[in-house]
């Protein structure tokens, strides 16, 4: 079981379930809805994921068509993100989540438009794109 919450603490959930890998994503949008050099993700079942607390307050964007970020309308903190094409996938932020997981990140993903002043040292895989076959079972 796995618990997690926004910067406020309005926001609670839970996850009953295997998370998929930590990917790093240093596509422009996600270095933009995070003001940093990258995003660090886990895919999750939708179905094992709920919120104990505050879900009225959490708002969806649609950052491109059939792309959505979800955040704590009070204090900003980005919750997840989702796509319609894979409906029972939730791509949960890995800093929002309590409990340590037991695991490092996997792979980069989209580097070839990350930021210019950060530098991949690690020698994890590198993709120019994401790929659908990192989800939970």
């Amino acid at each position: 079981m796995y618990t997690g919450q926004c910067l406020c603490g309005d926001v609670t959930f839970e996850y009953d379930g295997p998370i998929g890998p930590i990917t790093l994503c240093h596509c422009s949008q996600c270095r933009r809805a995070h003001g940093s050099a990258f995003s660090a993700s886990v895919p999750v079942q939708r179905v094992r994921f709920r919120f104990l607390d505050g879900e009225s307050l959490v708002t969806e964007f649609e950052s491109r068509p059939g792309k959505y970020r979800a955040f704590c309308s009070h204090c900003g903190s980005h919750l997840y993100s989702r796509v319609d094409a894979i409906p029972g996938i939730l791509r949960l932020l890995a800093g929002v989540i309590n409990e340590p997981l037991g695991k490092g990140a996997s792979r980069h993903e989209f580097v070839g438009s990350k930021a210019d002043w950060h530098e991949i040292t690690d020698d994890l895989p590198q993709f120019e794109k994401t790929e659908r076959t990192n989800d939970p079972h």
